[in-house]
């Protein structure tokens, strides 16, 4: 058996989903139409459809709804849907700086988009400007046991895990004993800084997951439709009577060519990687790229909004790990790995499942911890590394993707390494081995990912902090009585820093957390929405997802981009009447 210390920088369910059709609706005129049936797009249809009882609204999601898919709903099989047939398998491009290796890029295809896929990490809020957001993302939960300030009557369900290996209650006391990491059991209200067990968005009852899909569509009334297996290919728009220089969205163009008119309003809910995409097929974007996008489409390039901003400012957590086998002589017992490799243990945990009771499948959960440089790196300050942003800021090469790198995104991310409320580091303690995972994908026809990773002195030495780190959390009591050898990097094979980069070259993940494509930010800055989400030189086109948060935030996304979805519905709903 293995147990995991990761990095990143970090019974079926019945749901009833009103209007749910493959085939293009009749009538094709709508007030709103939402593309992208994810994790935004389902969490904002519902809270229009509900605020706003006269209006139609209609959502198309490219992939098919899967209400009833065991490897969706069943915690334990998290993971087992990535690269799958619900799943856009994007790649990145070859990557210079980790010995060109492609990255696997993980997106839902489905309806719940990515959160039907995720590995159900709930929280926590964040910390800075994404907590503003506040009472919106409360909205979204009902966390049954949670501390003060919880939401107690959201659509979204998050537990604390019933299912906790014996080798994780270990890791607790390591941290917070050995290390100027305390014990913070209330991560979630703003302040994620500690060593903590974290919810995830299971049902407590059912214990199945608990996602845009199966939680929020069915409080949805009969005003939702809701269109399956449907690729929108761009947006349309017209010249703003009387101001010309505004583009109208007048609704969107199918893949089979079928026009549907939106009467008010078109939401892009497409992702950090489907939005900015689908917004250069609209002719929204930088000139340059959407001519390119033109002619490969065999169109006349029309650039609608020469906005340079849309598809730069990718940013995503990266993905390392240490891994450790157990001892099997300290009561740990048989843990995740046997799901996949002890055909009897995983038929006998199936039927524990089946009988209400706790066990593997119901998931194993994680022990987190969320620092600041000066708690990770050995000496108590931080090694150095505020001096190598400082110089990633000033020289202007940034990392993570595009354009003019000395620019406020950067600013902020600076002053936020002088913020020990920020958290610069991740490390999640799991059970079962994740280590080097596979990369499918096909990447034809797919749009161009090239993040940058580890482009810069400042990325490569904070990973390498932080494996170090970890290995010392390992070597720590009393988690070091419990296992017998590093499993991976190896302690022989990795112990000078050029060592661990090398591992890092060679290993470096994603733990999938793209975002800011499609940046809340003034335009003259790389902007591509204003704060009311409405993208800059249109005046009803609005990206409501992931790819509107400017700078990477110290947390999770999933549950903020509930909270964007559940702000922006006040905001429409408020306009609207």
């Amino acid at each position: 058996m293995l147990g995991s210390i990761l990095l990143s920088l970090l019974l079926t369910v019945t749901v009833a989903v009103a209007q749910e059709s493959q085939r293009p609706p009749k009538p094709r005129e709508y007030d709103y139409i939402i593309v992208g049936g994810g994790t935004a797009g389902n969490a904002l249809a519902t809270r229009l459809s509900q605020g706003l009882k006269r209006a139609s609204i209609l959502v198309i999601e490219a992939g098919p709804s899967a209400l009833h898919e065991d490897r969706i709903n069943v915690p334990g099989l998290k993971g087992s849907t990535l690269g799958g047939k619900y799943d856009w398998n994007f790649t990145t491009i070859p990557q210079p700086h980790l010995k060109n290796r492609t990255i696997f890029t993980p997106r839902g295809r489905v309806l719940g988009g990515t959160s039907a896929l995720n590995l159900l990490t709930w929280g926590p809020r964040g910390s800075g400007r994404i907590r503003q957001l506040g009472s919106p993302m409360e909205k979204a939960e009902t966390y049954v046991g949670g501390p003060p300030g919880s939401g107690a009557s959201g659509p979204i369900d998050a537990v604390i895990n019933r299912m906790l290996p014996t080798h994780q209650k270990s890791f607790i006391p390591t941290v917070s004993q050995h290390f100027p990491i305390p014990f913070n059991p209330d991560s979630l209200q703003g302040n994620p800084i500690g060593v903590m067990y974290h919810p995830e968005n299971i049902n407590p009852t059912s214990y199945n997951r608990s996602y845009s899909a199966n939680a929020y569509l069915p409080l949805a009334g009969p005003n939702l439709a809701i269109l399956t297996n449907t690729q929108v290919t761009k947006t349309n728009f017209r010249p703003l009577d009387k101001k010309p220089h505004l583009h109208l969205a007048t609704g969107v163009t199918l893949a089979d060519g079928t026009t549907l008119t939106a009467r008010h309003q078109v939401l892009l809910c497409a992702g950090a990687i489907g939005t900015p995409q689908l917004l250069e097929l609209s002719g929204i974007g930088g000139r340059r790229h959407v001519v390119v996008v033109g002619q490969q489409q065999q169109q006349q390039p029309l650039v609608v909004v020469d906005l340079p901003g849309v598809g730069e400012n990718y940013q995503d957590h990266l993905r390392v790990q240490v891994s450790y086998r157990l001892r099997d002589d300290v009561g740990f017992g048989p843990g995740g790995d046997a799901l996949n490799t002890n055909v009897t243990f995983a038929a006998e945990e199936w039927a524990k499942r089946k009988r209400g009771e706790a066990g593997f499948y119901d998931d194993t959960g994680g022990v987190y911890v969320f620092a600041d440089w000066k708690r990770v790196v050995a000496g108590g300050d931080d090694g150095g590394l505020v001096r190598l942003a400082k110089g990633v800021v000033v020289g202007g090469k940034g990392g993570g993707g595009g354009g003019s790198r000395d620019d406020v995104g950067l600013r902020k991310k600076l002053e936020m390494l002088g913020d020990e409320t920020v958290p610069q580091v991740e490390i999640i303690y799991s059970d079962g081995y994740t280590g080097r995972a596979h990369q499918p994908a096909d990447p034809l026809g797919k749009p161009v990912i090239d993040p940058r990773f580890l482009d810069n002195e400042y990325d490569m030495a904070g990973v390498v902090e932080i494996l170090k780190f970890c290995r010392r959390i390992a070597r720590s009591e009393p988690l070091r009585s419990g296992w017998v050898e590093e499993y991976e990097p190896g302690e022989a094979l990795v112990q000078t820093d050029e060592d661990w980069r090398e591992y890092v070259r060679s290993t470096t993940l994603t733990v999938f957390h793209p975002m800011g494509t499609a940046a809340m930010l003034p335009r003259k800055d790389g902007g591509v929405v204003d704060p009311k989400l409405i993208v800059y030189g249109t005046a009803n086109l609005r990206v409501v997802d992931a790819s509107i948060i400017p700078v990477q935030i110290s947390a999770h996304p999933q549950t903020a981009v509930y909270g964007i979805a559940e702000r922006a519905a006040e905001m429409i709903i408020a306009a609207h009447r």
